[in-house]
């Protein structure tokens, strides 16, 4: 018996370090994914800001007005002769699977047949599809509504991000979308993933033979803003050179035409993000949602301009922008208040941010047009000066916002729940809300409603209840962070084969290797931050000290002090000598700044490749890297600029192609590669680290 007992006791232990290991892994994973994602609408609200305080005729505004609104062609009369597929031929030696239209479930069938196989649909096929699927979306309410009455179930699906195995899956042991086996596909078909286009491409097929039983959600990443960062951009125009552009555009208006919610029976609300204490569905069922290309600013109608011309066209600017101070550090929800609460209340850390007003030091332009916008006035105090200004004549005055809609979008499309009573800002994503179990008590009993389904966060088991089971989250893609790292589908067969030692250990590691990236990529602050603890300059610091120091930089509330042994190995009597653990980081500035923002330099990158041509001037490189250094508030000279632009352009032909930026960063992580951190599996002691 006594024997026993020590297994069983032992066996605990075990499982208890590993549930721990495995609980830091996953926050250090989320932490990192939500930075990029706050980091995405930072920079996007500050190609805002330009649009804003910009004259139309500077090159800056040139290089990202287009993103701001739709491309004209899109509202012709004419567009789809622009799209039109009937001038592609598909060429005999073509061997992928073929279309007839109107599409029928056999060929809904073989089109799944042949993604699983590896085939691609002809481009001509492709945009025939889409076009399809733009005219029935079109049609479509923005709250679907559905019954079990003739099927008695309906499957829902979370998150797909690109996963085709997870999809392949679902439908090899649910069966294939059908009258008898209607589904609802709950948003983020899209990014991350290598397969998103053939996720879109299946789902679109079984949407037109089965529009009454296949019902597909708009999630926060069937967006073009959000795409241009998260690989979906570059998925289509990598599988498509010579009409990946068309495609793009084609579905950049079928994402704004995604319905926004479903509701089953009446009674279940499915949608992709979550609610918040003003969320009405009678709201939502009116809004014009095609307005919403991308949900991350509002748009605003225009009227008589000064020169007495009238545009009743919609444009992506941000009547609710309100100037951030520049000694804040976080980064608030793009919809919601501070005021009402902070992160501490709630148990999540807001990130780093980076803040969105932009230096003098570009163009004393610009320098100007801040001083007019009045940087340091109240939003409506702001909106008047802007109102009155001459900064942009041709732009017309704000006669009418979508605020309220808006808010009522990024909400569904953004937030999430917390354990808390309350209503307060994303601060953590940047946008929507996180709401508690007293506000879906509310918009449940407000609506006749008994369940919130919902997807948008990763979960470990694929799915989590919450809020005394009124919530339910779905998220179906597996191995989201890592092999290993969430079940989902558990599409993987090396993931199924793992044992839990071994699925801990590997997404333990992978978890490391990117907080590591995120050392290198904040070398110099952490640095600064170190040294405000050692005034003597010895070089040591405290354990304690460095926790803080880390979580002051990088902002990501994760337990330092337990993953300090994985990050920096020994110390002589409890005291780190920070300048031996950065001796290896040794690079230039310029080359770390780089590092630290390819998200954001490819995300500019690619908008200022507006032709998708994947190749940039010297000129445009350097336009690229002063509209970074705009919103970092870091000056980077002319000849820096030129000499990395010089260096990054591997085949000396005077521009930079996208593979040449990119492989830029590949050696830079080599050479992060070689930096030797020690690492172990947490233990016990680790554990009481946290706890002290």
């Amino acid at each position: 018996m006594g024997a026993a007992l020590l297994i069983q006791r032992w066996y605990r232990q075990y499982v208890a370090r590993l549930e721990m290991r495995r609980r830091c892994t996953w926050n250090i994973f989320q932490s990192i994914e939500y930075a990029g994602e706050q980091d995405q609408i930072k920079l996007y609200n500050f190609f805002g800001y330009l649009m804003d305080h910009f004259t139309p005729a500077s090159s800056e505004r040139n290089l990202i007005s287009h993103i701001f609104r739709e491309n004209n062609i899109c509202r012709n009369v004419d567009w789809e002769r622009y799209f039109c597929y009937k001038s592609i031929e598909v060429p005999k030696l073509y061997s992928g699977p073929h279309l007839s239209f109107p599409i029928t479930c056999s060929n809904a069938a073989e089109l799944v047949e042949a993604f699983k196989n590896k085939q691609q649909l002809h481009s001509r096929y492709v945009l025939q599809l889409l076009g399809e699927t733009w005219r029935l979306l079109r049609i479509l309410p923005n709250i679907s509504q559905i019954s079990t009455c003739h099927s008695k179930e309906i499957t829902i699906c979370g998150d797909l991000h690109g996963h085709l195995e997870d999809l392949l899956l679902v439908f090899y042991k649910n069966g294939l979308p059908s009258s008898e086996k209607p589904y609802v596909f709950n948003g983020d078909f899209v990014d991350r993933g290598k397969d998103s286009l053939e996720i879109l491409l299946i789902l679109f097929s079984f949407l037109l033979v089965y529009p009454n039983d296949v019902h597909l959600n708009r999630g926060n990443h069937e967006d073009h803003i959000v795409n241009l960062r998260y690989g979906f951009t570059k998925e289509v125009l990598g599988k498509y050179r010579l009409h990946g552009k068309k495609i793009l555009k084609l579905l950049q208006k079928i994402f704004s035409w995604l319905p926004l919610a479903t509701v089953i029976d009446n009674k279940v609300l499915v949608l992709h993000g979550g609610i918040s204490d003003t969320t009405d569905l009678h709201l939502i069922s009116r809004v014009d949602r095609h307005k919403y290309v991308s949900a991350l600013r509002p748009p605003k109608r225009k009227r008589q301009n000064r020169s007495g011309m009238t545009d009743s066209d919609l444009e992506d600017d941000d009547p609710t922008a309100k100037p951030v101070d520049s000694s804040r550090r976080r980064v608030h929800s793009l919809t919601h208040s501070s005021s009402t609460g902070t992160r501490h209340e709630v148990q999540r850390r807001s990130l780093q941010g980076l803040n969105n007003r932009v230096t003098c030091s570009v163009e004393e332009e610009l320098k100007e047009r801040r001083r007019q916008a009045g940087l340091s006035q109240s939003y409506g105090d702001l909106r008047n000066s802007l109102a009155n200004s001459d900064s942009d004549p041709d732009s017309g005055e704000l006669l009418e916002s979508y605020g309220d809609e808006w808010k009522q979008i990024v909400d569904m499309l953004w937030s999430d729940p917390m354990p808390q009573d309350g209503c307060v800002p994303n601060e953590v994503r940047g946008g929507g809300c996180y709401w508690g179990p007293d506000v879906t008590e509310e918009v449940l009993r407000r609506h006749n409603l008994t369940l919130l389904i919902r997807s948008h966060e990763c979960k470990q088991e694929g799915y989590e209840f919450c809020h005394n089971r009124r919530v339910l989250t779905i998220f179906s893609a597996s191995n989201y962070y890592e092999v290993g790292s969430n079940r989902g589908y558990q599409a993987n067969r090396a993931t199924r084969a793992l044992t839990l030692r071994q699925s801990v250990g590997r997404t333990e590691r992978s978890a490391l290797r990117a907080l590591r990236e995120k050392l290198f990529a904040h070398k110099s602050d952490l640095i600064s931050s170190f040294q405000e603890y050692d005034p003597e300059n010895t070089g040591l610091i405290s354990l304690g000290h460095w926790a803080c120091a880390m979580e002051a930089v990088l902002r990501l509330g994760l337990p330092w002090r337990v993953l300090r042994t994985q990050l920096v190995g020994d110390t002589l009597d409890g005291m780190l000598d920070y300048h031996l653990w950065f001796r290896e980081l040794s690079i230039t500035d310029l080359l770390e700044t780089m590092y630290k923002h390819h998200s954001n330099l490819e995300t500019i990158f690619r908008i200022i490749d507006t032709d998708n041509s994947g190749l940039i001037s010297f000129e445009e490189f350097r336009q690229t890297w002063k509209l970074l250094s705009s919103h970092l508030q870091t000056e980077i000279s002319d000849e820096a600029i030129s000499d990395l632009a010089v260096s990054i352009d591997f085949n000396k032909d005077g521009s930079i192609d996208i593979n040449e930026f990119m492989e830029a960063f590949r050696l830079i992580e080599k050479i992060l590669g070689h930096i030797d951190y020690s690492y172990r599996p947490l233990s016990i002691g680790d554990h009481n680290n946290i706890m002290t």
